[in-house]
C-alpha cells in the first residue's frame, strides 16, 4: 500500500509527537522533588513539554488541512496524534497537582507507575518509528506491550489504594494521595488508548 522508499511527513509528525511524550515522561520519571522550589521548576518544565505537544498537534492539523491525499485516513492520523498527546497532558496535569498540594513526597507506587508509563512511551516511539518505515504489522507487538504495562499499573493502583486506606489516618493525606494515584492510573489508561488506536490503524491498513 505504501511507497516504502519515501518517508511520509504525516508519519514523521507522529514520530515527533511520540518523542515529545517520551522525553516529557522520562523527565518526570527522573526528576527529584527535593523541595518546593524544585517542584515548581519541575512543574514549569512539564508545562513546556505540554505546550510543545500542543504546537506539534497544531502543525499536524495545518498540514492535514492543506493536504488532499494522506497515507492513511486523516481521522486516524489525528486520532493517534491526540491520543499520544493525551499522555503528556495527563502527566503535566498530575505534576501540576503535586504543585497545587505542595506535595514533595514520592511514594514507591508512584515510582512504579512512572516506570511502567515510561516503558509504554518507549513502545510508542518504537511503534511510530515502524509506522514511519511503513511497517504497520510490526507495530502490533508494541501495542501489546503497552497493554501489558497498563495491566501492571492496574495492579499497582489497586494495591496502593488498599494500603492507603489501611495505613493512612489523616483524611487530608488520603484525599491528596488518592487523587494522585487516580491521575497516574488515568495516564496509564491513556497509554492503553494509544495501543488501541494503533491496533485499529493496523487493522484498517495492513
Amino acid at each position: 500500500m505504501f511507497n516504502s522508499n519515501k518517508q511520509d511527513p504525516f508519519f514523521q509528525s507522529l514520530l515527533k509527537i511520540a518523542k515529545n511524550v517520551n522525553e516529557g515522561i522520562y523527565y518526570a520519571h527522573n526528576a527529584r522533588i527535593e523541595d518546593i522550589d524544585a517542584l515548581k521548576e519541575i512543574a514549569g518544565t512539564m508545562k513546556q513539554y505540554e505546550t510543545s505537544g500542543d504546537k506539534l498537534i497544531h502543525e499536524l492539523i495545518v498540514m492535514l488541512n492543506k493536504s488532499f491525499m494522506t497515507p492513511i485516513e486523516r481521522e486516524d492520523i489525528l486520532a493517534l496524534a491526540n491520543k499520544l498527546d493525551d499522555v503528556i497532558d495527563g502527566m503535566e496535569g498530575c505534576i501540576a497537582h503535586f504543585d497545587m498540594y505542595n506535595l514533595t513526597e514520592v511514594t514507591e507506587p508512584m515510582r512504579q507507575f512512572l516506570t511502567y508509563i515510561a516503558k509504554s512511551t518507549d513502545e510508542m516511539v518504537q511503534a511510530m518509528e515502524l509506522l514511519n518505515s511503513k511497517k504497520l504489522v510490526d507495530m502490533r507487538k508494541h501495542a501489546i506491550q503497552i497493554k501489558d504495562n497498563e495491566r501492571e499499573c492496574d495492579e499497582i493502583f489497586r494495591s496502593s489504594m488498599k494500603q492507603l486506606f489501611i495505613q493512612e489516618k489523616d483524611p487530608m493525606r488520603i484525599i491528596v494521595f488518592k487523587d494522585i494515584y487516580e491521575q497516574f492510573e488515568d495516564i496509564a489508561d491513556s497509554c492503553q488508548t494509544v495501543a488501541n488506536t494503533i491496533e485499529t490503524i493496523i487493522m484498517r491498513n495492513a
